[in-house]
C-alpha cells in the first residue's frame, strides 16, 4: 500500500515538473518565474522518501526533459532536480534553514560551474565569452552613432568606462558565479518553502533579517584581502590578481548584507516604520555613496559588537 502511494505521489509530482519544464523552455516570457519552480515536486518527493527513491524520481524526470527535446531541458533538469532533492533531504533531517541555504547554494554552485565546463569543453559553447563579445560589439556601435551624432568627446569616457568594465568580467567569473548561484538558491528557496510547507512538511522560519550577524571571520578575511591587495599591487591578468579581486567583490558583498541587517535592527529598535530601512538599501544599491557606508556600518558592527553596545545603553 505504501508503494503504490508513493508511486502515485510520484507520478503527480513528476507530472507537475513536465508540465513547468515544458514552460519553461517553450514560452520564454514566463520562464524567467517558472524556473524557480521547478525544484519543488523534487524537494516534495525528497522530503518524504528515503534517497534511493528520489534518486529513482530523479532519473524519471531526466527521462522526460530528453523526451521532451530541447537541448535545454536536460541541463535544467540536472541543476534544478539535484539542487531540490538536497534541500528536500535536508528538510527530511530537520537542518536548519541557515544549513538548508548554504549547502543547497553550494550544490547549485558546484553544478552551475560543473556544466559551464563541460559546455566549454565539449560542445565549444562560451556564454560568458559570446556575451562578452556582444557587449563590446554594441558599445562599439554606440560609439559610431555617437561620433556621427558629433558628441564623441562627451561619451568617450563614460564608453571607455564601461569596457573597463567588460574587460574585468572574465577575470570575476568566479564571484559572479558565487554570488548568482548564492541569489538563485535564495529565490527558490523563498518561492518554494511556502507551497511545501502547505503540502505539511516542517520547515523552519528563516529569522528575521535584521537578526543576522555574519562570522566575525569574514571581517579578518576581508581586512588581509586589503592589506594583501594594497602591499602586493598585483598585475593584472594575473593569479594573485584574480584570487584578490574576487575576494574583495565576494567579501563586499557580505559586508553589505551585515550593513543593510544593522540598518533593519537600528530603525526596528526605533521602532520606525520599514519602508525607511527598505528605502535606504535601495538607495544603497543605486548610488554609491550609500553602498559605501552601509558597507562601513556592516565592518563596525562586526568589529566592534555595535548591537551591543547600543543594547548597553538602554
Amino acid at each position: 500500500m505504501k508503494n503504490v502511494r508513493r508511486l502515485t505521489e510520484g507520478a503527480i509530482l513528476l507530472a507537475a515538473f513536465t508540465v513547468l519544464l515544458l514552460i519553461t523552455v517553450y514560452v520564454p516570457l514566463l520562464a524567467v518565474v517558472v524556473n524557480l519552480f521547478l525544484p519543488v515536486p523534487f524537494i516534495l518527493f525528497a522530503a518524504k522518501n528515503e534517497w534511493k527513491f528520489t534518486f529513482v524520481f530523479f532519473i524519471a524526470s531526466m527521462l522526460i526533459s530528453v523526451i521532451a527535446g530541447a537541448m535545454i531541458a536536460l541541463p535544467l533538469t540536472i541543476l534544478y532536480g539535484i539542487t531540490g532533492g538536497v534541500i528536500g533531504y535536508l528538510l527530511q533531517k530537520n537542518k536548519s534553514r541557515t544549513v538548508i541555504f548554504l549547502l543547497s547554494s553550494l550544490t547549485f554552485l558546484i553544478l552551475v560551474v560543473a556544466q559551464y565546463a563541460v559546455s566549454v569543453a565539449f560542445f565549444k559553447v562560451n556564454v560568458i565569452q559570446d556575451s562578452i563579445k556582444m557587449l563590446h560589439d554594441s558599445l562599439n556601435q554606440s560609439s559610431s552613432m555617437m561620433k556621427n551624432l558629433g558628441q564623441e568627446k562627451a561619451s568617450k569616457k563614460s564608453i571607455d568606462q564601461m569596457k573597463e568594465a567588460i574587460d574585468l568580467a572574465p577575470t570575476i567569473i568566479p564571484s559572479i558565479f558565487v554570488m548568482s548561484s548564492f541569489f538563485m538558491v535564495f529565490l527558490i528557496q523563498a518561492v518554494s518553502m511556502p507551497i511545501v510547507r502547505r503540502f505539511g512538511i516542517k520547515v523552519e522560519k528563516w529569522k528575521p533579517f535584521r537578526d543576522i550577524l555574519l562570522p566575525k571571520s569574514l571581517l579578518w578575511y576581508y581586512l588581509i584581502t586589503m592589506i594583501v591587495s594594497m602591499l602586493t599591487h598585483p598585475v593584472k591578468g594575473s593569479y594573485l590578481f584574480m584570487v584578490l579581486i574576487n575576494l574583495t567583490y565576494i567579501l563586499q558583498l557580505f559586508m553589505m548584507i551585515q550593513g543593510i541587517s544593522f540598518v533593519f535592527y537600528f530603525f526596528h529598535r526605533r521602532g520606525t516604520p520599514k519602508a525607511i530601512p527598505v528605502i535606504i538599501t535601495v538607495f544603497s544599491f543605486i548610488m554609491p555613496i550609500f553602498m559605501n557606508i552601509v558597507r562601513i556600518l556592516g565592518i563596525i558592527d562586526l568589529g566592534f559588537d555595535l548591537r551591543k553596545r547600543l543594547e548597553n545603553k538602554k
